[in-house]
Order: structure tokens, then C-alpha cells, then sequence
């Protein structure tokens, strides 16, 4: 009999956080994952069918976290998995104890972003106590936040 004691929960859309894309399908300035990470395809070559098997794709692509480059190659007939990546623009309301105030279009606040430790964030700091209106472009992959 089943046990009655089991209980499932289910907290996610379905969606997944990357889908599959045939290597010679992908294309320079589009997205790939490289080594486990979310990249941008910088610099694309494929080698010619050699005696051994299938045309070969290089891929060069550059983190779009961590700005780290990433080189892989693939069989151009193979899938490589692209990432699901969302881009989200808010306005900057306020900065506290490190973390953002950000406005969505509806009116929605998000305070769970903290201020990126590196160039960006401290433009942010900047322009905002300079007192300017601006936005802030939120990229979200693999789970990861990071405004830029």
C-alpha cells in the first residue's frame, strides 16, 4: 500500500534552466553553456570533416557573470545546452546597508540585490548619491542575480 506519511512539494514553474541547441546552430553574440557556465559566444570557428568523424565547432565565449573567458569545442552535429536567460529593468530607489531598492514597471519593490562589489556597483553608488534617476538591468541565469 502507499504510505500516507509522503508529502511532495512542487515550488517551480517547470521551466528549465537551459535547452539543448545543435552546435552548428549556435552563432556569435548568442549564448552557450561553457564548462558548467552561462557564456557569450565572443569568437566562433568550425575545423572540416576530417577522417575521423564530424566537422568540429571552437567556441570562445565570456562569462556574463564573472566576465571570465571559456573555450570549448564540440562536434558540430552534437547539442550543447543554451541558457535561459532573463533580463529585467527596474529603477533605482534606494541603497541600504549594501542592498538595493528597485522598482519594477508594475510598481513591484525587490530589496534582495546587493550592490555588485566591482565596477558597476560602485558606478551605481555613484550616480545615485549624485542624486541621478537611472535604471538598473538585472540579468538572471542558472538562478544567479546580478544587476549590470
Amino acid at each position: 500500500m502507499a504510505d500516507p506519511d509522503l508529502d511532495f512539494q512542487t515550488g517551480e514553474s517547470g521551466a528549465s534552466a537551459t535547452y539543448p541547441m545543435q552546435c552548428s546552430a549556435l552563432r556569435k553574440n548568442g549564448y552557450v553553456v561553457l564548462k558548467g557556465r552561462p557564456c557569450k559566444i565572443v569568437e566562433m570557428s568550425t575545423s572540416k570533416t576530417g577522417k575521423h568523424g564530424h566537422a568540429k565547432v571552437n567556441l570562445v565565449g565570456i562569462d556574463i557573470f564573472t566576465n571570465k573567458k571559456y573555450e570549448d569545442m564540440c562536434p558540430s552535429t552534437h547539442n550543447m545546452d543554451v541558457p535561459s536567460i532573463k533580463r529585467i529593468d527596474y529603477q533605482l530607489v534606494n541603497i541600504n546597508e549594501g542592498y538595493m531598492s528597485l522598482m519594477s514597471d508594475n510598481g513591484d519593490i525587490r530589496e534582495d540585490l546587493r550592490v555588485p562589489d566591482n565596477d558597476v556597483g560602485r558606478e551605481i553608488e555613484t550616480k545615485f548619491e549624485a542624486g541621478d534617476e537611472f535604471m538598473v538591468t538585472v540579468l538572471s541565469s542558472f538562478c544567479t542575480l546580478e544587476p549590470l
